[in-house]
């Protein structure tokens, strides 16, 4: 197995136990706080090796983060908009959708990076390939029609609008990050655009949420908050250093990432009791055919 598929199968585990610690601590909670945890938590983790690097510190040359100039700084301050855009969107539509109707349509992002792939990076996916897209997308379709069932209208419900917006804009994310990777150092940019995250969260905490704090729903402390930035930020890693492989597919590497609707359908039906479960295990199945698909043709 190529290693940039590996680390993009870890992540995608990774990314599903993220999405777990995200419903649960926004689970009657207020939104923006804990997205202001979990940006300011990352941006903790990271300020100490970019004083070590600046200073030639660094615990390991894996770990060094290159001192680059404003110009580049700019291209990541632009990538953590698009994030935090992203996640804004989708921790609302999350806490008021179950897991299992929030994480499909989610997972149809990498349709949008397939396109943006063959437009913009000229990808070519082989046979074997094509065959797994194309049963994710018809997979990811059934899905979402499966929340029919539990009464949420697709068209009329906002916050399936919020999930499928945050959708829109994590493939533009992602397309943007085959950009970045292609001039800029992987610790760099992750380790700076969590840092600009923090700031941006910081503000927008204080300007939009504080003061009207006590109209909207109170905020609770719960220990889940800190495990969302600690599984992204180790899910994000290997992502980044996936995409560094000079023989990497970003649309590939967007639909494996998108597996981790699995590990979310198995909490929604343990932990979160959900409904419907038997309709949506056959289109699960699929999704787990087409990821061992992809897995095959990028061998």
């Amino acid at each position: 197995m190529n290693m940039w598929v590996l680390l993009s199968f870890c992540s995608a585990v990774l990314l599903g136990f993220y999405d777990l610690a995200k419903k649960k601590s926004l689970q009657n909670n207020a939104v923006i706080p804990v997205l202001f945890f979990n940006t300011a938590i990352g941006g903790i983790l990271f300020i100490p090796l970019i004083v070590l690097s600046r200073y030639g510190h660094s615990p390991s040359t894996f770990l060094y983060i290159t001192s680059l100039g404003w110009h580049e700084h700019l291209l990541v301050i632009l990538k953590a908009f698009l994030v935090l855009g992203s996640w804004i969107l989708g921790y609302f539509g999350m806490k008021h959708l179950p897991i299992t109707i929030a994480g499909p349509i989610n997972a149809s992002r990498p349709i949008l990076v397939l396109l943006g792939a063959t437009l913009l990076f000229a990808e070519r996916l082989n046979l074997l390939q094509w065959i797994g897209v194309t049963i994710a997308i018809v997979s990811f379709y059934l899905l979402s029609r499966s929340g029919k069932k539990e009464g949420v209208d697709f068209s009329k419900n906002h916050w399936i609008w919020m999930v499928a917006g945050a959708a829109v804009l994590g493939a533009l994310c992602g397309l943007y990050d085959k950009y970045l990777l292609k001039h800029l150092p992987a610790m760099f940019v992750q380790s700076w655009y969590t840092v600009y995250q923090m700031i941006i969260m910081t503000a927008i905490l204080f300007i939009l949420w504080w003061p009207g704090r006590k109209k909207t729903t109170p905020f609770r402390w719960k220990w889940s908050i800190v495990l969302i930035p600690v599984f992204l930020t180790v899910a994000d890693f290997l992502y980044f250093f996936a995409l560094t492989d000079s023989d990497s597919l970003i649309s590939v590497i967007s639909m494996i990432r998108r597996g981790s609707v699995l590990v979310s359908f198995f909490a929604g039906a343990i932990i979160f009791k959900e409904k419907n479960l038997k309709s949506k295990s056959l289109d699960l199945a699929l999704v787990l055919i087409s990821l061992i698909l992809l897995w095959l043709g990028s061998r």
